[in-house]
């Protein structure tokens, strides 16, 4: 007997090649699949967020191309057109199961600022606890490359931890993480789990290998270092096989699981939006004796561990924290601006009374995360 699945908060990243037909178009059939899928789980009580791709396959040939647009005018172009329709048709498919859908249209701006991301939680938040199915998609119609997330892997990573989604599903055109690449190597091995991005890991990746979608393993690998230091279990499996996501919310599917067993570092709403989201506007350099007090110690900055202040940024701003060799430690929220910090450096101030400069709660270390921060 099937015993019964905690219900959970799971966010689904479905990618181009997931959606679209060998001709290159959204296919109804597949769309049909993964909306069955996503209302059984609703029926059994998950709260499901979709982050959708699909959008440029779906309104290209409208404009009349015969192949997929390749400069960023035309497939703005497409996006405006085909974002319609794909909104269109999950709204018909979920409204035949008795759920409504929403669509969320954003862009790397509405996460890099600090309200602006709030918002975004809130507004989410109230869609799923009234049981709508948001979509979410990167507002492709008027995003320059200069403010792209780069792929809907990396903002499907981003917008679990941003909702404290239970799981990340992403599903792609391959089984899961090989060991080797199974298109070359048919004795390459499917790795069941995964606990730690490693080199290895990373070499396992390789390069990207879709020729529909952006992302490609290593997008991946990327995304799952970012939900993984949220404290957020992930998998990653094929499309087309049959009750994938049913399965994967169970976690009985066959693919790549991904969880990290250390929580110590699992960052908060705070310090994920420091490391993955903010931009940071400025440098510091700082001290030998800091870099012992806030990396190991989780101690408090003080004005008088700053050495060196770069760029001009306001105080709540967030900085690159270096130390006296360059090496980048990690990032921090500054209490103070560049000029404040400036002037206690040109009084060369000794003054305890003074707040810190950044606090320890605010300071984020790339030795806590898979990836360096604020990128």
């Amino acid at each position: 007997m099937k015993l019964m699945t905690l219900t959970k908060r799971v966010v689904i990243k479905i990618g181009s090649s997931s959606l679209t037909s060998q001709s290159g178009d959204i296919s109804r059939r597949k769309l049909e699949k993964i909306t069955d899928q996503v209302a059984e789980l609703k029926d059994q009580g998950h709260e499901v967020l979709l982050v959708s791709s699909g959008a440029v396959a779906a309104g290209y040939r409208t404009l009349g191309f015969v192949n997929r647009p390749t400069s960023l005018p035309e497939k703005q172009a497409a996006a405006s057109v085909g974002q319609g329709r794909l909104i269109e048709t999950y709204s018909e498919l979920f409204s035949s199961h008795g759920y409504a859908a929403s669509q969320i249209l954003i862009t790397r701006g509405d996460f890099s600022d600090e309200k602006r991301y709030n918002n975004v939680r809130n507004t989410v938040n109230v869609l799923l606890e009234r049981g709508i199915v948001p979509i979410v998609n990167e507002n492709d119609t008027v995003t320059t490359d200069r403010l792209r997330f780069g792929d809907n892997d990396t903002l499907s990573a981003k917008v679990a931890g941003l909702v404290d989604s239970d799981q990340l599903i992403i599903l792609s055109d391959i089984d899961g993480l090989y060991d080797d690449d199974p298109r070359k190597n048919q004795n390459a091995e499917l790795l069941p789990k995964v606990t730690e991005i490693t080199d290895e890991i990373e070499d396992m990746a390789g390069e990207p290998g879709s020729a529909v979608g952006t992302g490609g393993m290593r997008s991946k690998i990327d995304a799952f270092k970012i939900s993984m230091a949220s404290g957020i279990p992930s998998f990653l499996g094929r499309s087309g096989v049959k009750n994938i996501l049913i399965d994967a919310v169970d976690e009985t599917a066959r693919g790549t699981y991904f969880s990290c067993e250390e929580t110590e570092h699992n960052l908060d709403h705070k310090r994920q939006w420091i490391a993955f989201n903010s931009g940071p506007e400025g440098e510091i350099t700082i001290i030998d004796e800091a870099r012992e007090a806030i990396v190991d110690n989780k101690a408090h900055l003080l004005p008088s561990q700053v050495y060196q202040v770069d760029g001009h940024f306001s105080k709540g701003s967030v900085v690159k924290i270096r130390d006296i060799n360059g090496t980048q430690l990690g990032l921090g929220m500054m209490n103070y601006s560049s000029e404040d910090l400036a002037a206690f450096q040109l009084k060369k101030t000794q003054d305890r009374s003074l707040d810190a400069v950044m606090n320890s709660e605010a300071f984020v270390c790339e030795l806590e995360v898979a990836i360096p921060v604020g990128v």
